[in-house]
């Protein structure tokens, strides 16, 4: 299987394009469904997915690690035939861990040391082990081990810490070559995205984007983003950033984000991106419509027969009434979680293909000042 990025068409600086992988075609621009430890929490399943228009399913390297293992996952012929998923699917390296479970770990040049969130075991994780745990998921996608950083960092932290990245995806690049190439590997055609660090400071950005892009690899990737940066800071480091990734490549903007954006991220030239926003919205009630976000749990919805959200065809809005859902939700059934999470995400993948749709028409810029309109007249209530 040739791995190849397709431009087929641009609209100002959006991108729409078909990404070719060993496990199926990627249409772009794409949201990818989290599902952390090979599951979308809220009881959705793999035909679920299949189902609400998922392309691309992403799962967490760490998580994995702990629990049941790579080894085991390796044993049951990798991620696709343990989840029963017969799509693309992008691990992440392990590298946000670093960030998000920065009182648990040490960092050194060999790697980061672990505490386990769960048991305290201690655990080593560097570029080679990265790399072997993610071989053993067999995902379609790997992703570079890094080191996200915090914002604010302070500029020779940042400095430091971006030539660290440089170093450890030297040798994730040797270590995937030589998995990739063992007899026993399970996807011996896995791919390898690289990802791009810098904090807010444009210049250290652009250069790293520059390192990174002579390096030829599957897709790039723009990290450290959606950690406490206001949103004009995050579009401002986009706009910088990809200017300097090569067209040809898939760029994927990692943690992101709201459905407003997707919409400015879109724009500024970003195909892929991941958010477990939409699921945790939903298992709480939050639940996205074409007026905005409501919150289901609301006693103005205790009889409403309308559905979510009116011309949704999600499997929630195609059967069930605001009333019921809300009811759900009081009683703390189960089923609350399922629907609302399957609404939402549909309400993300949907949103792509209207994006794909548009851009495919030449009629980006109309869709998102209207979807922008629209989501803008109903606040959260």
């Amino acid at each position: 299987m040739s791995k190849k990025y397709t431009l087929l068409k641009k609209e100002g600086k959006a991108r729409r394009g078909r990404f070719e992988t060993p496990h199926g075609t990627i249409e772009t621009p794409v949201f990818m469904n989290v599902g952390t430890l090979a599951a979308i929490k809220g009881a959705v399943s793999s035909m679920d997915l299949k189902e609400i228009g998922c392309q691309v399913e992403l799962s967490n390297t760490y998580h994995l690690h702990l629990r049941p293992s790579d080894k085991v996952v390796a044993e049951m012929g990798g991620l696709h035939k343990f989840m029963k998923w017969d799509r693309p699917i992008l691990t992440d390296s392990g590298g946000f861990q670093v960030f998000s479970l920065s009182g648990m770990r040490k960092i050194k040049e060999e790697g980061v040391y672990f505490s386990s969130h769960i048991d305290g075991k201690k655990i080593f994780m560097g570029p080679e082990e990265s790399m072997q745990i993610q071989s053993n998921l067999a995902s379609t996608i790997a992703m570079a081990f890094d080191e996200c950083i915090p914002n604010p960092s302070t500029r020779e932290y940042v400095l430091q810490s971006v030539a660290r990245t440089n170093r450890w995806l030297d040798r994730c690049i040797a270590e995937m070559d030589r998995l990739n190439s063992l007899p026993d590997t399970i996807n011996k055609e896995q791919m390898l995205f690289g990802i791009n660090q810098g904090g807010c400071y444009e210049d250290i950005r652009i250069e790293h984007a520059k390192h990174l892009a002579s390096l030829d690899m599957d897709g790039y990737a723009i990290g450290g983003l959606a950690v406490g940066e206001t949103h004009e800071e995050m579009y401002r480091v986009i706009d910088a950033v990809v200017p300097h990734l090569p067209e040809d490549k898939p760029i994927y903007l990692m943690g992101v984000g709201t459905p407003e954006n997707i919409l400015e991220a879109v724009e500024r030239g970003v195909d892929f991106f991941d958010c477990v926003l939409p699921a945790r919205n939903g298992r709480h009630g939050h639940l996205f419509t074409a007026n905005g976000k409501i919150n289901i749990m609301n006693k103005k919805f205790e009889t409403d027969e309308r559905p979510i959200d009116e011309g949704c065809k999600c499997p929630a809005c195609k059967h069930y009434t605001r009333a019921y859902i809300r009811h759900l939700f009081k009683a703390k059934e189960m089923l609350a979680m399922r629907l609302a999470v399957l609404h939402n995400l549909y309400f993300y993948n949907n949103m792509m293909q209207e994006i794909r749709d548009n851009l495919d028409n030449g009629t980006f810029a109309e869709y998102k000042a209207a979807k922008l309109e629209s989501w803008g007249c109903k606040k959260d209530k």
